[in-house]
């Protein structure tokens, strides 16, 4: 069957000028929110802008919902259920738009600083559906939180702003690599080495007592503590993301698509919820759920949850 271009439905002019305007909003929102934390953070602010209230703290008020009102739930900050209720009973059936908001990466382990012949690294595991060929040798960010001992949690976000260091894992010259040349697609870059390195300067050895190991790893202690006041336990209870720093850009000389991280599965995910904040009220209860894929299971109880309070 023969299509034609998206394109023809758009001619030049204000419908044009439309689906640039929202392609400029989506292209800021990838550029932003590139874990599932921030994309829920992002989503809450702009819900709590269109009127959405917090289910929750209506329920802790005993307030009951009616036909017309706007309430959304989080769920451990990875995770969003908006609903706009319907005049229409739940029995009779809601419509829901969903997608997942994390995407794929490589996490930080629990205690990943290391020291391997004079460079620091952190140890990672990859997440999703990463050809890991692709994530050698790009300039990476560093997104998440870290809960520290005294309870205080500290947003990290290192290597998106232009004053920041980036990071990166470093692959094989050309012609080093005659070996990894021979090798299939899955097999060129392993999933051990998707190390991120992180610094090569040794502390100086002076006044540090005997301790005189891992001086590499023992500058960038110093640099953390100094610098973001982390230290390497803080480590076991953060939760960080390496993802490719910079912003998402227009793609092509007639700018017609856009070349970023996070399209999978965000694409959809923001016009979900473009769609129920600018949806107004009708018969059947309207539902957005925004998940981490991880959490799919536990959000579908988002439904039960709103039909206890549903009046």
């Amino acid at each position: 069957m023969e299509r034609k271009n998206a394109w023809s439905k758009y001619p030049e002019g204000k419908k044009r000028d439309k689906v640039f305007a929202f392609a400029e909003e989506y292209r800021q929102f990838i550029s932003n929110a590139k874990t599932e934390r921030e994309c829920t953070t992002f989503f809450e602010e702009e819900a709590k802008k269109a009127g959405f209230k917090d289910l929750e703290e209506l329920i802790r008020k005993g307030k009951k919902l009616k036909a017309g009102d706007k309430v959304y739930r989080t769920n451990h900050k990875k995770a969003i259920a908006l609903f706009i209720i319907g005049s229409e009973a739940l029995e009779k059936g809601i419509n829901i738009l969903g997608a997942h908001i994390d995407s794929p990466r490589m996490d930080l382990k629990q205690n990943p600083l290391y020291e391997d012949t004079d460079l620091a690294l952190l140890d990672t595991h990859y997440y999703g559906g990463v050809k890991k060929y692709q994530w050698v040798t790009l300039p990476m960010a560093l997104h998440g939180v870290i809960v520290k001992k005294d309870g205080s949690v500290v947003n990290v976000n290192i290597g998106d702003d232009e004053n920041d260091p980036v990071f990166g894992v470093s692959d094989l010259l050309i012609h080093l690599a005659a070996d990894q040349m021979k090798k299939d697609g899955s097999k060129v870059v392993e999933g051990e080495d998707l190390n991120v390195l992180v610094g090569s300067i040794p502390l100086d050895e002076s006044g540090i007592g005997e301790d005189k190991k891992d001086l590499v790893k023992q500058n960038i202690l110093r640099i953390l503590k100094d610098k973001y006041d982390v230290e390497e336990e803080d480590f076991l209870s953060a939760e960080i993301e390496v993802v490719p720093a910079g912003k998402a850009r227009d793609y092509g000389f007639d700018r017609s698509m856009i070349m970023g991280y996070g399209h999978d599965d965000r694409v959809c995910a923001y016009p979900s919820f473009r769609a129920i904040v600018e949806a107004k009220a009708g018969k059947k209860t309207y539902a957005c759920l925004l998940v981490d894929k991880r959490l799919c299971r536990r959000n579908r109880h988002a439904v039960c949850f709103l039909r206890r309070y549903r009046s």
